[in-house]
């Protein structure tokens, strides 16, 4: 499809760019033509003197010789420019439709992800579901198993629903920031995951500082969330949790860092992207999750004109880095 758009877009700009060769030729031309018949006419005297019969007939021939070359010019460099604005015009075309055909493929893969993440959990609704049905003798309490797996189920469906259309909402809505006081919104955050750190009895260090942004405070009070509930998730039980800010001239840095099991190097280029989950066979606890928690923290930062770094080593854990504009 973009192979044809590249070259319906190609031969669109070549024509543009022909018609104004062209265009400038007719005029370089016309012009010329007068400017050569009137450098003839200061010579009129001599030639009538020397040749008083053939003067008219010489003077016609050596105007048409030099308009015959002019022509024979204008239709090289006409086509040194048809060659060259083909070249130019054929990256200039891909250098155009590329951001829409990556933006594209992004979005095929995504809606390819959703709908495989979508339809796990409900073919594991309907198999239970359709087993059920096939058991004549099924009692109460296997039919309160399965209306509670069911529930289940649902909740990832809800979580999985929920995280998509907080994808759609960050990157399609714009913002009104107001002043942040980016300390409390990191304890905000800490207090929705404080219950979860708990039941793995992890300590948290905290070494926060005063600082004022201007953001949107329920979306980084998200982003906070997503970076301390992936510590979490990802650390020891009875291990210790960092988090650190301090003020780097136009930015606020804050870190979490975590002694957990943290990532492998080959996986770190694509822990941001949409469903990518990075190997977590190295721990003994299922992780839960869909993969799209660093994908929203990700367009969060954006959101903010932010960065983030992250450092991680196997088994050392992991650190991750936003910095903030002040």
């Amino acid at each position: 499809m973009f192979k044809a758009a590249y070259l319906k877009l190609t031969f669109f700009y070549v024509l543009i760019a022909m018609a104004i060769s062209i265009s400038f030729s007719l005029a370089i031309y016309n012009i010329s033509s007068r400017e050569i018949g009137r450098g003839l006419g200061p010579q009129n005297g001599i030639f009538r003197e020397i040749i008083p019969n053939d003067f008219e007939n010489l003077r016609n021939q050596q105007i048409q010789k030099s308009n015959t070359r002019l022509k024979i010019n204008l239709f090289y460099y006409n086509l040194v420019i048809f060659v060259l604005s083909m070249v130019g015009s054929y990256f200039l075309a891909r250098r155009t439709l590329r951001p829409i055909e990556e933006a594209m493929e992004s979005q095929s893969r995504f809606t390819a992800d959703a709908s495989h993440e979508l339809r796990t959990p409900l073919t594991a609704m309907k198999a239970e579901i359709e087993v059920a049905l096939r058991d004549k003798k099924m009692g109460l309490s296997e039919s309160k198993k399965l209306l509670k797996s069911n529930l289940e189920e649902i909740e990832k469906l809800e979580k999985l629903s929920s995280a998509l259309l907080k994808i759609t909402r960050i990157s399609e809505e714009k913002k009104n920031f107001e002043k942040v006081i980016l300390d409390e919104t990191v304890i905000e955050a800490f207090e929705k995951v404080e219950k979860l750190a708990g039941k793995k009895e992890i300590e948290f260090d905290n070494k926060l500082i005063h600082a004022e942004i201007k953001g949107d405070h329920q979306s980084l009070v998200e982003l906070f969330v997503i970076l301390l509930d992936n510590a979490i998730k990802y650390s020891l039980e009875k291990s210790k949790i960092n988090i650190s800010m301090k003020k780097d001239k136009h930015h606020i840095i804050v870190t979490v860092k975590d002694y957990g099991i943290g990532i492998k190097a080959s996986d770190l280029p694509y822990i941001f992207n949409r469903f990518y989950r990075a190997d977590t066979s190295r721990t003994k606890e299922k992780i839960d999750g869909y993969g799209l928690g660093l994908a929203i923290a990700k367009q969060i930062i954006n959101l903010h004109n932010g960065l983030i770094l992250v450092n991680s080593k196997p088994d050392k854990g992991s650190e991750f880095i936003v910095s903030l504009p002040s």
